[in-house]
């Protein structure tokens, strides 16, 4: 009877061994990516992140994660596949940002890779009153592909590359001077310290990371299971759009929520096209590309915002309050050099041309006459001269009849 269980059972105890070990090959290969040694597989420390985060009862905010950056994880793996960096550095962005674009640190690190200004800078990514490319899904991995193919040179290995990252090559290169040695577990020793234990830890969350999301039979048993296949599914197209673009404009377009168009081009600070730009970079859905290519048309950008004619009075300021914009847009949406304005000056103020303004509450201006000045407006308001100064922008004490003034708050 025993013999017969066993002929039975023997194809499937057989079929169990070797998903072990494909499994296991698996994750030694995906530790070979990283230039790291078999044995860490046994890391107690790598092994108890990895148990934590692939508990689907306890946590899911790797599913989550991975959920919520579906539509753009292909365009990553394909930027990091052009620079010859392993895919698994996918990873190094979740342990970053979780795969939020718009994460933000206290340390002012910004973006799915968490660049910093300085670095951003240094590697080309526009950072202005209107955009920041930190945040750009395409721009910032293509940046941090060139920053670790930078690392990976001057250390030689990825695993090396990816704490660099974390702690910064300078404190990198001193802790294997210190440690006579560039081995990870000799690097790791946690009663010597000679790297960071943000950055000890650091490592051990990126290998744990990229076991789990990697491992299909722990996927294939979870609810998550559409998630094997909808990853390579879908991605994002790159349009250019010409200067001023409406994102709002282009989601009626398209029929896509504008939340989604949001989510996608979180570098724009505001949702048009920065207007210094003649065409830039836009991510859509690449299922929506041909339906743009299709029924994309430009418009005239005074079809598509409020157009405002200069009045006797009018200033920047005063017309920025009115319609709830920063001056400095106003000012950069419409080329202008100085703040000086002309009368029936015709100026587009980026908000939409079919939002309600609300008025401004006259009592809080004061239309300049002849004879007055600074000082008699301030004494018959009652309002100190420095805070005139201040809420109208005013540097020295002229001041021109016809001149709104902002007295209150």
């Amino acid at each position: 009877m025993l013999k017969y269980l066993l002929t039975l059972l023997f194809p499937f105890l057989l079929f169990a061994n070797l998903t072990y070990e494909s499994n296991h090959n698996k994750e030694l290969k995906l530790l070979e990516s990283f230039d790291i040694e078999p044995s860490f597989i046994n890391d107690p420390i790598m092994n108890k992140m990895r148990n934590k985060k692939s508990s689907i009862q306890k946590n899911k905010l790797f599913f989550n994660a991975m959920e919520n950056a579906y539509i753009f994880i292909p365009s990553v793996k394909n930027v990091l596949n052009q620079y010859n960096i392993p895919q698994e550095f996918l990873y190094l962005a979740m342990a970053e940002s979780n795969f939020k674009t718009k994460a933000y640190s206290n340390k002012r690190a910004s973006g799915l890779w968490q660049f910093m200004p300085r670095t951003g800078k240094l590697y080309r990514l526009k950072i202005d009153q209107y955009v920041d490319e930190r945040r750009d899904l395409v721009k910032s991995t293509k940046a941090a592909s060139k920053y670790l193919t930078h690392l990976h040179k001057k250390f030689g290995k990825w695993y090396l590359a990816a704490i660099a990252y974390n702690c910064g090559e300078g404190r990198l290169s001193k802790a294997i001077k210190k440690a006579g040695s560039d081995k990870l577990s000799v690097l790791l020793d946690p009663k010597k310290k000679y790297i960071p234990r943000e950055s000890r830890f650091y490592i051990r969350k990126i290998v744990a990371l990229a076991l789990i999301g990697t491992d299909e039979q722990f996927l294939l048993k979870s609810e998550y299971e559409y998630l094997l296949n909808r990853a390579n599914a879908y991605s994002i197209a790159t349009v250019k759009l010409p200067s001023g673009e409406s994102l709002k404009r282009v989601a009626g377009i398209l029929n896509i929520p504008l939340k989604d168009l949001q989510n996608l081009n979180r570098h724009l600070k505001y949702d048009f096209v920065p207007p210094y730009a003649k065409k830039y970079d836009i991510y859509i859905p690449y299922i929506k590309l041909t339906e743009f290519k299709q029924n994309y048309y430009e418009e005239p950008m005074k079809n598509i915002y409020k157009v405002h004619t200069v009045t006797s009075g009018d200033n920047l300021s005063y017309i920025g309050k009115k319609y709830g914009v920063p001056y400095k847009l106003i000012k950069g949406f419409n080329n202008l050099r100085t703040n000086k304005l002309r009368l029936k000056q015709k100026l587009i103020i980026p908000i939409a041309n079919t939002k309600k303004i609300k008025k401004i509450d006259t009592s809080s201006y004061y239309l300049v006459k002849r004879g007055d000045s600074l000082e008699s407006i301030a004494k018959s308001h009652k309002v100190s001269i420095k805070s005139i100064k201040s809420f109208n922008h005013i540097k020295g004490s002229l001041i021109k009849i016809g001149d709104k003034l902002k007295l209150y708050e």
